[in-house]
């Protein structure tokens, strides 16, 4: 889950990764085990538990017919009619929707119960992303992307009191398109040696963006931000200078402290290259249907559960719009 806004997916000085901190610049994705594969089972204490155990493709989930005996998420979808038991995926053709049933009886679980718990999941996630950090998840749109991504986004997007979904074409295959159109990027970062003085700064954002730009070649566009925080704080906020820390920091934890001394902790630069290829330079997805729910959707690449009181339009750029009905435009 990525929190974007203004078409800027947020973005983390540093992340933590099994525990340890890493001070390297990276999307603010808050990542959970909860995919199609993941797998279903009551615990000691007889809750179910879904993931982060996960099938994998091999042997997948009971309905791939791999030899999978446990039950994953897709297995509930299949059971719940959320996939067409009648269509055909590549490399595995039709799924066992009698194997996903006995898989689920035999776990001792439900398809409703798996999807009950994985959505909660999920709702966790994007609340984090969102409602944790002062925003306004009603104000929001959700992007449903991935094989399985679309099956389960009106459900959460009900949760949080969002009123439309997106689903963009080829989704099933986003993150390949992504990487296909994205720029060459290269990201320097140099520790401020004196917190409180901010001489100097200006002249070492300029030199920085200039061995950025030199590191990815030429016509590369250079953007220049500083590591900031209150003096007396161990977290910093990424912001464009220093006059833009006050507000960011009231954006993004709800206050902000006037007159306070702001350090000055690293300086960073980030310099792109457009990519050749861009996103809408490949050819269009073609007729991609309307549907007023309860439906299923079954596209190439991914499959789309349209639930009651939800209808799906195409929108631009070979988008798919799913609304509740009656939901404003």
């Amino acid at each position: 889950m990525c929190l974007v806004r203004g078409g800027v997916p947020e973005a983390a000085p540093g992340r933590v990764v099994g525990g340890f901190p890493i001070r390297l610049a990276s999307l603010d994705v808050h990542t959970i085990g909860a995919g199609g594969g993941s797998l279903a089972r009551l615990d000691a204490g007889g809750a179910l538990v879904v993931g982060p155990e996960s099938a994998g493709a091999v042997p997948g989930p009971a309905c791939y017919g791999h030899e999978g005996e446990r039950p994953a998420v897709t297995d509930a979808d299949l059971v719940a009619g959320r996939i067409d038991p009648d269509a055909s995926f590549p490399g595995l053709g039709r799924l066992d929707v009698a194997a996903a049933r006995n898989a689920l009886d035999r776990a001792g679980v439900t398809a409703a119960g798996v999807l009950a718990v994985v959505d909660a999941a999920m709702e966790r996630a994007l609340r984090a992303v969102s409602v944790e950090r002062g925003v306004d998840s009603r104000e929001l749109a959700l992007v449903a992307f991935g094989g399985a991504g679309p099956l389960h986004a009106c459900a959460l997007a009900d949760a949080l009191g969002m009123a439309v979904v997106v689903v963009p074409p080829r989704a099933g295959v986003l993150s390949a398109v992504g990487v296909l159109a994205a720029p060459r990027r290269r990201d320097l970062v140099r520790s401020w040696p004196a917190p409180g003085d901010h001489a100097g700064v200006d002249d070492a954002r300029r030199a920085l963006g200039a061995e950025a730009a030199a590191l990815v070649g030429g016509g590369a566009e250079v953007v220049t931000a500083l590591d900031c925080r209150y003096e007396g704080q161990s977290h910093e906020l990424t912001v464009p200078d220093v006059a833009a820390f006050a507000a960011e920091h009231e954006r993004r934890n709800g206050y902000a402290r006037p007159g306070a001394a702001v350090a000055v902790i690293a300086v960073r630069a980030t310099a792109r290259l457009a990519s050749p290829v861009a996103v809408l330079d490949l050819p269009p997805v073609e007729d991609r249907a309307g549907a007023t729910g309860p439906a299923v959707l079954a596209e190439a690449d991914c499959t789309i559960w349209v639930p009651a009181g939800w209808t799906a339009t195409p929108g631009e750029a070979g988008a798919l719009l799913l609304r509740r009905s009656g939901a404003r435009p």
